[in-house]
């Protein structure tokens, strides 16, 4: 017999009763039932009953075992009485006696209990991940993980993709985010960079004649945290290919992305890729606040200026005088009463904003009513055409933002979320996905009128070089992002092959050829050999495994997680080094004051 086990502790079933059999496993839980000790056990692929009774000569040294012990037990099969069976376990028609018994590890006291669903502090279970990781719900989690990676591999083989691997250690580019620095000790005073993306190494593929690549790639940024988003690394289903338009793009993508929901998305409810709809990024800032709009709430916002513009109303009608000024409207159809839109103007007060103005509509002799402050100041031939504009009727409410969109689309785009939250509008089995497009390349700060890049500075200008000789503020790329119920999902872009366009592309951002050829000079000098034309995209595997897990924050799908502050509270990270370590690579550490 083997060394540890013959049997894994979710093999056993009623056909092996009268066999003898080896169990090696972790003490699930332990029961004393008037002298028969019970123990389930527990590895990676199930639960095993175990139990002993004061005959078998090993009783005194079960008696010792404790909760999370690593044991190894040898038994005989017997079947279980029939009003003893558990149906919830594919080993529930058994139990094994046990005969023999080693404790291969014995455990401290526990920091936490891995049976049950007892809530501990994020730092116990970070600090304690080997133990965190032993509950149920992480190890389904980290197995759903391994199956979507495996998936997505398979449908891009299929696909005709071929894999290949980038360097891990290369040069600082940006990509939006700060780089994790490795400093060089072959080259003193130079530095080396983790990568925040392959995309420079993907391009040159493409240059290179390899026409489809993909990678499951690890990808290093310094960013602090969110429930959504890692602070150190991540990882990333990375795609490029060459001779495509956007909409290849599409085509080969959304397949995959709809499979992969399809496949572990528990039954919920997953839009057919063709029907995922194109947005462009301006409607997606107007019609829902956000570029990852959440389809799922079917709440669209819309521009209701002119029934304000002249109106009674003085604080919208004295805004709209001002230039670039909107007012918006955000339909909440079920939402019309008083109470809910007191709650509404509570959560616009706790956003930063004076309020949010109102109109509710109730029965009335006659038909229906307008009601809520706004009601009275614009009156109703202009409340009237605002609710045949919203498609309102009788028990429905509308919320007006008003000023410059940038200025109010963040909390616009949240309380529209909150609406269709509290109203029950959002079907929350199902995954809803949408494209969004066009995103603009350039974008003015506000105080000094400084043109720079607001998205991927690599993306190709939709119109090429003519479209960069006009207003820079009307530029807009062949870049997307791929949108899930309020997440960002998948993002890439038509790339910029072309270095005269390049060159342009930067110098309308204030960056002159000799720095573009400084800072990405690989890339722009391989351009110039017969680049084809080439786009992909990247989607994020942690985000997605995050969505299909049906968990709120991402590190309950990451193995190694950082906490909050970037730290790694089980092995120490980051740590000092050690004065030879420094010295090795001619650094010095200045302390902080």
């Amino acid at each position: 017999m083997h060394a540890y086990r013959s049997h894994t502790c979710a093999d056993l079933n009623i056909s092996h009763v009268g066999d003898t059999v080896r169990l090696s496993g972790w003490v699930h839980r332990v029961r004393d039932h008037g002298g028969l000790l019970f123990i389930d056990l527990r590895d990676h692929y199930g639960i095993t009953q175990v139990l002993c009774d004061p005959d078998s000569p090993v009783f005194a040294q079960v008696e010792t075992v404790r909760s999370e012990w690593c044991i190894r037990i040898d038994g005989e099969v017997k079947a279980r009485d029939a009003s003893l069976v558990n149906a919830k376990i594919p080993t529930g028609e058994i139990e094994v006696f046990i005969r023999d018994i080693e404790v291969l590890g014995a455990a401290k006291e526990l920091p936490l209990m891995v049976f049950g669903d007892q809530e501990y502090p994020e730092e116990t279970r970070l600090r304690y991940r080997f133990l965190d990781l032993r509950r149920d719900a992480m190890q389904r989690n980290m197995v759903l993980r391994s199956d979507v990676v495996a998936s997505m591999r398979k449908r891009m083989w299929d696909k005709g993709f071929l894999e290949y691997q980038t360097p891990i250690i290369t040069a600082s580019s940006p990509e939006g985010a700060r780089d994790f620095l490795v400093p060089s000790r072959l080259h003193p005073g130079k530095f080396y960079a983790l990568p925040q993306a392959p995309q420079q190494f993907k391009q040159l593929l493409m240059v290179s004649g390899f026409d489809k690549y993909f990678q499951i790639a690890p990808c290093f940024r310094d960013e602090d945290p969110r429930a959504d988003r890692s602070p150190t690394d991540f990882y990333q289903l990375d795609v490029e290919m060459s001779f495509v338009t956007q909409q290849d793009v599409f085509d080969t993508i959304s397949p995959v992305i709809a499979g992969v929901f399809e496949e572990f998305g528990g039954g919920r409810k997953v839009d057919a890729a063709a029907d995922w709809p194109q947005i462009s990024y301006k409607d997606a800032a107007l019609w829902y606040g956000t570029d990852k709009p959440d389809l799922r709430n079917p709440i669209k916002m819309q521009v209701v200026s002119e029934h304000f513009a002249g109106s009674g109303f003085a604080i919208f009608a004295k805004l709209l005088e001002q230039d670039g000024t909107q007012i918006r409207a955000i339909p909440a159809p079920g939402g019309g009463s008083r109470k809910f839109c007191d709650r509404m103007n509570a959560f616009a007060q706790k956003e930063g904003l004076p309020g949010m103005g109102y109109i509710f509509w109730r029965e009335a002799e006659g038909g229906m009513e307008a009601a809520g402050p706004l009601a009275k100041n614009i009156g109703p031939e202009r409340t009237e055409a605002i609710r045949q504009q919203l498609g309102l009727g009788v028990g429905d409410a509308a919320f007006f933002l008003g000023g410059k969109p940038k200025q109010f689309e963040t909390v616009a785009g949240k309380a529209r979320t909150v609406i269709g939250e509290e109203l029950n509008l959002s079907d929350k089995e199902r995954f809803a996905f949408a494209w969004i497009v066009d995103f603009p390349i350039y974008e003015q700060d506000a105080e000094t009128g400084k043109i720079d890049f607001e998205h991927n500075p690599f993306s190709m200008p939709q119109g090429g070089m003519e479209a960069l000789m006009g207003d820079p503020l009307d530029v807009r790329g062949f870049q997307y992002d791929l949108a899930c119920n309020g997440y960002e999902l998948v993002s890439g872009g038509i790339r910029n092959h072309k270095p005269e366009i390049m060159f342009k592309a930067f110098e309308i951002a204030g960056y002159g050829k000799e720095e573009v050829e400084k800072r990405f000079g690989g890339m722009v000098n391989a351009f110039q050999y017969g680049a084809p034309p080439h786009g992909g995209c990247a989607a994020g595997i942690d985000r997605i495994v995050m969505l299909l897990a049906d968990e709120a924050n991402i590190r309950e799908v990451i193995l190694f997680p950082m906490n909050q502050r970037a730290e790694d509270l089980m092995m120490g990270a980051p740590s000092e080094p050690l004065s030879q370590q420094l010295m090795e690579l001619n650094l010095r550490v200045i302390p902080q004051e």
